[in-house]
């Protein structure tokens, strides 16, 4: 059997599990069993390790999502404190159906097009040049769109975890994009690069040359081992602050060119017609503006009675690093500034909290974010103003992406809390 067929076959069982819940047969609970009774490998060998890695069994915690053309995994944000996500916890866009198994042994990157000495990498070539470490989240680029506001269930998990839960932060350990720019020899005609995974669908991107050579870089590991299949084994790109996309997975190849290629995620499947430049859509979404979301409370959470509650959530920015989160308890009308939590990194998740005695009536809970750039998250009016948005359809849930409005939390008088972005 190959080994495409041998993934289809898991998919496939994976799906059936998941279809299990709406007739009763409680899939999480099922996974999570078969997680305490099956012996993991992953102690044995970290490229096990990362290989078995795909074989998610605590769906009680991870929201998840299957289609013939996708297998996304929500991060849990309510479930746990700091900023690193825990690796088994990292949100996953993957788009097919079934993971690639790749062997480490025998994978190469291949960098070529306008340079001047063209090379094939081998995985011990790349861990022999210099590396860095560094703490970058990573979003999709759909993340906390507002047509997810109304598209939970359970499998996808509370909603904090379904509507914002495709964003993550990891320490990235890997190679710079401009140690080996550099090796290859940039002709001077280069400007842009085009980049395919050696995922199913050979996903591709392109980003400009400028942000290749700022902070872009090859990475290996993840949050001090290697990284797991569904995080692109054994490398992929890293491009911090920007939209997922760039940061392909299973990277193979990488071609310096002379001009924006449009590749098809780009051109046709993330682009959406936008009011504001007169029904067209944007081809390129690069980075990621100031925003912020408070984890717990949140929706489908429950405050026990009332007194003192620590609200606590995340804030990140694409542009730099966060240099100030307020956080309103009465829907926007005032807001006091929250404690971060140091360190503070760039182009990284930051951990607020805000010490707040509820008085038991109704409340709405908003966060803010200001990154060190001056970027302000902005509130739903006010990004729908921007993007041309008006009348009664300020009112929707409209599909977009790159969106970063402002999320608000009522919370009820029995202690309840749930989503209040368009109610």
């Amino acid at each position: 059997m190959n080994s495409n067929q041998s993934g289809r076959r898991r998919f496939l069982k994976q799906a059936a599990a998941l279809a299990g819940v709406a007739a009763g047969a409680g899939a999480g609970a099922e996974w999570a069993a078969r997680g305490q009774s099956a012996k993991s490998e992953a102690s044995e060998k970290p490229e096990v390790r990362a290989k078995d890695a795909q074989d998610h069994r605590e769906l009680l915690r991870r929201g998840a999502r299957f289609s013939v053309d996708h297998i996304t995994y929500y991060t849990p944000l309510q479930d746990y404190g700091g900023i690193i996500t825990p690796s088994h916890l990292h949100f996953v866009q993957q788009h097919s159906s079934h993971f690639p198994e790749i062997d480490a042994q025998q994978h190469r990157l291949t960098i070529h097009g306008l340079v001047d000495r063209p090379l094939s990498l081998s995985m011990e070539d790349l861990k022999r040049l210099p590396s860095v470490s560094r703490v970058h989240f990573l979003e999709c680029q759909g993340n906390s769109s507002g047509v997810i506001h109304h598209a939970g269930n359970p499998n996808m998990g509370l909603p904090v975890q379904y509507i914002w839960g495709m964003t993550s932060c990891s320490e990235w350990t890997g190679v710079p994009l401009s140690v080996l720019l550099n090796e290859v020899g940039l002709q001077k005609e280069a400007s842009w690069l085009v980049y395919e995974g050696a995922d199913p669908g050979k996903f591709s991107h392109t980003v400009p040359l400028a942000k290749a050579l700022d902070d872009v870089f090859v990475a290996y590991g993840q949050n001090g081992e290697p990284l797991r299949v569904e995080q692109g084994y054994p490398i992929r790109m890293i491009v911090p602050g920007w939209e997922g996309p760039f940061s392909i997975k299973y990277l193979r190849h990488i071609k310096v060119v002379d001009q924006p290629y449009h590749a098809w995620n780009e051109a046709m499947n993330h682009s959406i017609p936008r009011a504001d430049v007169g029904g067209k859509s944007r081809w390129y979404h690069f980075q990621w503006a100031a925003k912020s979301v408070i984890t717990r409370p949140s929706g489908g959470l429950k405050l026990a009675r009332p007194g003192y509650v620590q609200i606590t959530g995340l804030a990140w920015s694409g542009g730099g690093a966060v240099s100030k989160v307020e956080v309103s308890t009465n829907g926007g009308h005032s807001w006091k500034e929250a404690k971060l939590q140091t360190p503070v990194h760039s182009k990284a998740h930051t951990r607020f909290t805000f010490d707040w005695v509820w008085d038991g009536e109704e409340a709405v809970l908003m966060s803010r974010c200001t990154d060190d750039q001056g970027d302000v998250q902005p509130s739903i009016a006010a990004l729908y103003e921007n993007w041309g948005i008006t009348g009664e359809e300020t009112k929707k849930a409209v599909r977009t992406t790159h969106f970063n409005a402002m999320q608000p939390w009522k919370v009820a008088r029995d202690g309840s809390v749930h989503n209040a972005m368009f109610s």
